[in-house]
């Protein structure tokens, strides 16, 4: 694998790897990569409830998901492939942030009561650009971060990436309660003016090693090379554990505003209260997640952060049993944001490392398409297992499920291996 490592030092300070420009696109790749998928997770689920579809129905909507799953199929042609203007990785971010803007805002013109099947092919549009937008920033953030940088400048692209989800999961639902839908829309589309902004303000990364000369190249090698990196064995254990890691915390939060609808909460306390607690939360999250992956190790800290990660799904269990309680909801919220914010970060660093920066782009949609496969298919049965077992013994089920993925962490990520030196 090609090592990206500081220059002439052993070992780089904390303020040398926090303070530095990288870092800073980091935030804006989080942002404008987080903002469509909570559009797709929370708005329109929350705006298809409060027009009266169905728990099934609305469910059933995580299929639209499917391009996350399958993006590493055509994350070749990207990796291969440059656009005739700003760059190999520049040229995509563009096309596809402005293709998101705009089918975004295309959902002010849709009556999910009119014509349903009208909002499932435009969310799968957003999925796709929303999908095809990932492959190329997580390619950039990976060509453009140094081996000793991957721990912290992950751990700002995901609490940035969960931040965005304030966008449409909170000044959405705040806006839904002062006007029309069909201004919401348009007012969270103009968001993805910041990732435009960003990609035309930075520059591309340049990285060492032997970049595909062909779509043939492009398809195979990223796969060769991590096999004979890692081994079969080991190479096979790694994609069933990024399968199961996030597997239990995906499905819980599938339904997570429909959930609040259905306890009594207004649109406004969702946007207010819980958002509020989240952002909170977020901050935290910022100031120590990436801190603490430096000092403690990508692997330890996916440890730590599962167990909370965990810990935080039976949150959503009491908060069930509870009802309708603002302290509660905010409790639940800035645990969930905190615990598994931090859980996700160490998670996509622990994907960056076993990522080579010369096949960034598929490798990355590859193992990245595993971690969304259970929140596209296995969600799509929530809406039917809420219905049949109600919503305390749904999400102890979540919790469960989350078990085996912590498991798998003795043979893929075991606490006792001493940090490499990064």
């Amino acid at each position: 694998m090609a090592e990206r490592q500081a220059p002439n030092t052993a070992s780089v300070g904390i303020i040398d790897t926090i303070f530095n420009k990288r870092m800073l696109i980091c935030i804006f790749t989080g942002f404008s990569s987080g903002m469509p998928l909570f559009f797709l997770y929370q708005l329109v689920p929350g705006w298809l409830r409060n027009e009266g579809v169905s728990l099934a129905e609305i469910g059933l909507f995580s299929l639209i998901g499917i391009p996350y799953v399958w993006k590493f199929v055509w994350s070749p042609a990207m990796d291969r492939y440059s656009l005739p203007f700003l760059g190999r990785r520049r040229g995509w971010m563009l096309l596809t942030q402005i293709a998101l803007l705009i089918s975004i805002a295309s959902f002010a013109y849709i009556d999910p009561q009119m014509d349903i099947w009208a909002v499932a092919y435009l969310a799968a549009a957003v999925a796709f650009f929303s999908a095809s937008q990932d492959i190329v920033l997580d390619a950039y953030r990976r060509e453009l971060l140094l081996d000793h940088e991957l721990g912290l400048g992950n751990s700002l692209h995901v609490q940035a990436y969960r931040l965005s989800g304030l966008v449409p999961g909170s000044l959405g639902f705040i806006l839904a309660d002062q006007m029309p839908w069909s201004m919401v829309f348009i007012v969270i589309a103009a968001f993805m003016l910041i990732g435009v902004i960003m990609t035309l303000s930075v520059k591309e990364a340049h990285i060492n090693g032997n970049t595909p000369k062909t779509l043939h190249q492009a398809v195979t090698l990223p796969f060769k090379e991590f096999v004979q990196r890692q081994g079969l064995r080991s190479a096979l254990l790694i994609l069933c554990f990024l399968f199961l890691y996030k597997l239990g915390d995906n499905m819980a939060t599938a339904l997570q505003t429909p959930f609040f609808i259905d306890l009594g909460f207004s649109n406004t306390d969702i946007g207010v209260i819980a958002k509020s607690a989240s952002l909170i939360a977020m901050t935290i999250g910022l100031a120590f997640g990436g801190i603490i992956m430096i000092k403690l190790s990508i692997n330890r800290a996916l440890w730590i952060f599962g167990f909370v990660q965990i810990i935080s799904i039976l949150g959503f269990a009491a908060l069930a049993e509870i009802g309708d309680n603002n302290l509660a909801l905010a409790l639940a919220m800035g645990f969930e944001y905190l615990g598994v914010g931090l859980g996700t970060a160490a998670f996509t660093a622990y994907i960056a490392k076993n990522t080579n920066p010369a096949f960034a782009a598929t490798q990355f949609a590859l193992f990245t398409a595993l971690t969304a496969l259970p929140r596209t298919f296995a969600n799509a049965s929530t809406g039917f297992i809420v219905e049949h077992v109600g919503w305390t013994s749904f999400f102890l089920l979540c919790t469960a499920l989350a078990v085996p993925g912590m498991l798998m962490l003795l043979k893929v990520a075991p606490w006792r291996e001493q940090p490499s030196s990064q």
